[in-house]
């Protein structure tokens, strides 16, 4: 799978003749064979092309999770299309920059998109819209149904012969730190995701993961290349549910379940119940979980937990923490990527020195090959044969990383740089913190108070001064945040990241340490 030359399009049509009754998905409690799963990307692919579809066209999905979108995205595959997946949740300015810089030819989207979708096409050179459920005209469009495109498609191989270089996808960044960009991920890259996945994940023939993230975004649609270059099965769910999460899992007998973000801080903040550990899960495999958070995760759930690092840029996966060991950060890196920790001028530093994350591919074709009509963002990228990520991290020295959040949401305080990613890991540990996010407050000495922004878990009402005690005994007196500010709830991206672009960096209305009149210790 990882430096192969074989295609996503090549290991499908090959699987499906070999294992058309192994079950690639259960969706609602209905279950697709891989052969079926071929018969219908063919008809669709092969709709596709009757409609006048070009291998290197792009085509724009605005797609929900369900089964159609498989279809849509494998169909692409073998066509040679260059995908664009759409957030879901984008709307005005959003949507519109992306359909204006992305100019797709096509796009296949959810009807119930049309009122934000049908805007955003002002402009656009696209020709053919095609509406899976509810039809809406579009001005100066060719429109169609999905069901309809499917059915005039026959079951033999579409045309095609895409290469394992060619681009399949434009994924556009969240944006949380500037203006969106849109990574060309490769057939490779996509395949090194799956592997990816597969490393971290302990993942065998067999297995059946649970997926809630969304399809849009890369760690859900590498799932969709793993399985079909594993003997795996997907059991696929709309959307993340807080309170739908463990009944749905125990119901698909699921093995795997996928973390990211606040994930398994939001299942740890739901109510105990003597039956938690009573699942069929082996593993937890994600990124973006504290470590205490991790294995207070794996004591309750019985869940073996692994964390990793990695980016669209870059394959997804770069390293990975499979043993679980809380004290391993996001581990080494994958086969296939060389990782360093660099100052300024991009020198490496030693074990211990928080830098800047670079990254290097050691197999051919596992980094991006740039951003779409973006050449001043790929040239301040791809420096000296390395990937500059803009992430913050440092390695020990057995040889595993440990991220330490982004540049961009580093602050400067007490004379100390500050990951704001260092200090919301603290205070998740909270009892009475279900989420947080913390920002920086310009000062008139032209440093930063950190400002903490916190969701309180249900029903409780915690003390301002009780989290920054917390705090205190946990990190170094420059990291304790100075501001306090209960919130309902947080903007976030599909991936459940906090959107900090949304939260006000002025004290105005939030508690205030100096004003409480406790004395931080400084030992």
């Amino acid at each position: 799978m990882l430096g192969n030359n074989t295609t996503i399009r090549q290991t499908l049509e090959e699987n499906a003749r070999s294992r058309p009754d192994r079950v690639y998905m259960t969706f609602a409690r209905t279950a697709t064979t891989l052969g079926e799963l071929d018969r219908r990307v063919n008809r669709f692919a092969n709709g596709l092309a009757a409609l006048g579809f070009k291998p290197g066209e792009r085509v724009a999905l605005m797609l929900s999770n369900h089964p159609e979108h498989f279809y849509a995205f494998l169909a692409c595959a073998k066509l040679g299309l260059v995908q664009v997946p759409a957030n879901t949740g984008l709307r005005g300015a959003s949507l519109e920059f992306l359909f204006s810089h992305a100019d797709p030819h096509g796009v296949i989207a959810d009807g119930h998109f049309s009122e934000h979708l049908v805007p955003a096409l002002a402009g656009t050179k696209c020709r053919d819209v095609i509406w899976r459920g509810a039809q809406s005209e579009v001005p100066g469009r060719r429109v169609h149904g999905f069901d309809a495109v499917m059915e005039q498609g026959s079951d033999v191989p579409p045309p095609g012969d895409p290469r394992p270089e060619d681009v399949l996808s434009i994924s556009y960044t969240s944006g949380t730190t500037g203006q969106p960009k849109g990574v060309m991920v490769t057939d490779s890259m996509f395949r090194a995701a799956a592997f990816g996945a597969l490393r971290l994940g302990d993942i065998e023939d067999g297995d059946i993961l649970y997926l809630w993230e969304p399809l849009f975004h890369i760690g859900g649609s590498e799932v969709i290349v793993l399985a079909v270059f594993l003997d795996i099965t997907i059991a696929l769910t709309e959307r993340f549910s807080a309170s739908r999460f463990w009944p749905e899992v125990r119901d698909a007998k699921a093995s795997h379940i996928h973390h990211l973000g606040g994930i398994l801080s939001i299942l740890m903040k739901q109510p105990a119940s003597p039956a938690d550990a009573e699942n069929s899960v082996r593993v937890a495999w994600g990124a973006g979980a504290p470590a205490r958070i991790r294995q207070e995760f794996a004591e309750r759930f019985g869940v073996k937990v692994t964390e990793s690092y990695g980016m669209t840029e870059c394959s997804s996966v770069t390293t990975a923490n499979a043993s679980g060991d809380p004290d391993a950060g996001v581990g080494p890196p994958l086969p296939g990527f060389e990782v360093r920790i660099a100052d300024g001028e991009g020198q490496p530093l030693r074990p211990g020195q928080m830098g800047q994350i670079l990254v290097r591919e050691k197999v051919p074709g596992l980094i991006m090959q740039g951003y779409f009509r973006n050449r001043e963002a790929t040239e301040q990228a791809l420096r000296d044969g390395w990937m500059h990520t803009g992430d913050l991290g440092s390695f020990d020295e057995q040889g595993n990383y440990h991220y330490l959040g982004r540049i961009k949401d580093s602050l400067r305080r007490r004379g100390e740089n500050v990951s704001a990613w260092e200090v919301e890991r603290v205070l998740l540990t909270h009892a009475h913190v279900e989420e947080c996010a913390v920002v920086g407050v310009d000062t008139d000495v032209g440093e930063q108070d950190i400002k903490a922004y916190v969701k309180p878990v249900a029903y409780s009402v915690p003390d301002p001064l009780d989290i920054v005690k917390w705090c205190e005994s946990r990190l170094a007196y420059f990291q304790v945040p100075r501001y306090v500010e209960f919130v309902e709830g947080f903007a976030k991206t599909p991936t459940e990241r906090v959107r900090k672009e949304t939260l006000s960096k002025q004290a105005d209305g939030a508690w205030d340490l100096e004003a409480s009149g406790y004395k931080l210790r400084r030992d």
